[in-house]
């Protein structure tokens, strides 16, 4: 039958086509234990990608974070936290989640392993870790992001031809009474604290601790991810918890420090903000840029822990007859206090990438009660992460560039894959959909390793119709 219809005047009317209704369908159901079928068959991709950066060669040499007195027994350090890595890349929350993969039997392949850890392995693993453990993951994570920078199509994530820098910090609500660390935050909730420093699209580097100044951090993590602005025309954006003199000074000298070709940034300024105010209103009419209903200038003023005075940008419009301002400190080659407040309001791209790891990953709630463990956890999360950025950065064509982690989890990484033997070798057959067919094939063609000894099994891609 044809479906055509005409338009009557309560909905439409189908001309020859017979009228359709639910059926019960008959199938019969039979439920089989599996063991040999998988449904993370993106995770081919993570571990194609984590071999050709060395993720498991540079964790397995990481002496500090293996806590066995005896090396001959046990998991090693880069099982675990691959484990941990693994589940998290393929829509994993805790450690339960890395537990489950032992019901994954492509995972347990990738991996070599006949059994993974269980979550009690993983806590305790995670658990003695040390301060200078968590300090070499994390210089792990900056390398990670370094070489992805460095491979990547930086136009992709560049605007108007800089790199972006972005500092922020968000409060981890726990629950509970026994998480070490945890304290009350400026809204008299429990909580840990997260700060973190964004290169691009890539998570640089993240300190976890408590709450406290929420950018007491700022300094440290700008000398360590010095090197990736080095000779780079850079615009850093930091919000209104990075405004105190101290950090304003510390920003404003990194261009200089780093040795930037061109450095840029925009500050939010919230708090103390009477004296700007105070000047705003001595400014005379023709300091101010009228751009419709809003006025533009420019201001300068030292608070309070800066060595000389900053340039601000300031916007203000009319309320019952009172004037509102808006203040962003800016670098002092600015000349165009529109163009400020505008490029400034790009932060807000920024602050949904830092929503979007939260919630891909479900980041919002630690999973251990142990602060360090917590660390340890977080800096597993970060590699993770750029994983799964590098994934689309290096790898996904450009109208894919726009896809959030929940939509990359989705289409790259549930995939259904069936293991199978062939001449004493192990094959995974993925199948995914028929328009990325092309693609799966030349990516495992460029990046998948040629069988040898030790090499993971043979992947073979077919289409699902």
């Amino acid at each position: 039958m044809v479906n055509c219809f005409e338009r009557g005047a309560s909905g439409p009317v189908y001309l020859d086509m017979p009228a359709i209704h639910k059926k019960s369908p008959r199938l019969r159901i039979e439920v089989m234990p599996n063991h040999d079928q998988s449904v993370m068959g993106g995770l081919v991709a993570v571990e194609a990608i984590a071999q050709q950066f060395g993720l498991w060669k540079k964790l397995a040499v990481l002496r500090v974070i293996d806590p066995r007195r005896d090396r001959s027994r046990g998991y090693g350090a880069e099982v675990i936290a691959g484990q941990i890595i693994a589940a998290l890349c393929s829509g994993g929350t805790d450690l339960v989640d890395s537990e489950r993969l032992n019901a994954d039997p492509l995972a347990k392949e990738l991996f070599g392993v006949a059994k993974f850890a269980d979550e009690s392995q993983v806590g305790e693993w995670l658990r003695a870790q040390s301060e200078q453990g968590v300090a070499a993951v994390r210089a792990l994570n900056r390398e990670l992001v370094a070489w992805v920078d460095g491979k990547a199509d930086r136009r992709r994530y560049q605007h108007g031809g800089e790199d972006e820098w972005f500092f922020d910090d968000t409060q981890l609500e726990v629950y509970g009474k026994h998480f070490e660390g945890a304290r009350l935050n400026y809204n008299g909730e429990l909580a840990l604290s997260w700060q973190t420093l964004w290169w691009g699209p890539l998570l640089a580097d993240g300190v976890l601790g408590s709450p406290g100044d929420c950018s007491d951090e700022l300094p440290g993590l700008l000398e360590a991810n010095r090197s990736l602005w080095r000779q780079r025309r850079v615009h850093a954006y930091a919000d209104s918890g990075s405004s105190a003199g101290l950090y304003l000074e510390a920003i404003a000298n990194e261009g200089t420090k780093a040795g930037a070709s061109q450095w840029h940034y925009t500050v939010s300024y919230n708090n103390w903000i009477s004296p700007l105010e105070k000047k705003a209103q001595e400014l005379p009419a023709s300091a101010w840029q009228r751009v419709g209903e809003e006025e533009f200038g420019f201001l300068r003023h030292q608070p309070e822990g800066c060595e000389q005075p900053k340039l601000f940008a300031c916007v203000r419009r009319k309320s019952d007859l009172l004037w509102q301002h808006g203040f962003v400190a800016c670098d002092e080659a600015q000349e165009h206090a529109p163009r400020v407040l505008e490029r400034h309001h790009l932060k807000g791209d920024k602050e949904r990438l830092f929503s979007e790891v939260l919630s891909g990953l479900d980041l919002h709630h630690p999973p251990c009660l142990n602060l360090r463990a917590n660390q340890m956890f977080y800096a597993l999360a970060s590699v993770a992460y750029n994983l799964l950025q590098a994934i689309k950065l290096l790898e996904l064509p450009d109208d894919c560039q726009g896809w959030r982690l929940k939509t990359l989890l989705a289409k790259m990484l549930v995939l259904p894959a069936r293991m199978q033997s062939r001449s004493r070798q192990r094959v995974a057959r993925l199948l995914v959909p028929a328009r990325w067919l092309e693609w799966w094939r030349q990516l495992l063609h460029r990046l998948w390793p040629e069988r040898r000894v030790g090499r993971p099994p043979l992947v073979v891609v077919l289409e699902t119709g």
